[in-house]
């Protein structure tokens, strides 16, 4: 069965950084193939619907970003550790929420219907 565990999630002030991780495990290599799943972040702060913050095909070839974190977050996979990260830069307020760890086949997609696999998420505050 496919596991999906964030880490890196906390308090930090405005303007300052993160690393977020998210790691892949209990599955055998016929059944999931980390280097060939597009891995996405998606977040969702109180009363708010889960959204997309950045996506990143198997090879690395292809990285999408919401807008709202374009020039402030990157991510990147080492698919020989079934890892994807998301290091976040210049934090704000409004970045505070629970990020999600996905998972889906192909291409990537801001909808939460398309994704495969899922995380449990970490949460993230950004406040001074």
């Amino acid at each position: 069965q496919v596991q999906l565990v964030e880490s890196g999630g906390g308090l930090v002030q405005p303007g300052g950084s993160l690393r977020l991780a998210c790691t892949a495990s209990g599955f055998t290599g016929s059944e999931f193939i980390f280097g060939v799943y597009v891995m996405s972040w998606f977040r969702q702060a109180p009363g708010k619907d889960r959204e997309a913050v950045s996506c990143i095909t198997g090879g690395s070839i292809v990285t999408n970003y919401a807008d709202s974190v374009n020039g402030r977050f990157t991510i990147s996979r080492d698919n020989a550790e079934n890892t994807v990260y998301l290091q976040m830069n210049n934090l704000k307020p409004e970045d505070s929420a629970v990020y999600y760890c996905a998972a889906r086949w192909l291409y990537c997609s801001s909808s939460t219907k398309d994704m495969n696999y899922w995380g449990k998420g970490t949460l993230v505050t950004v406040s001074s």
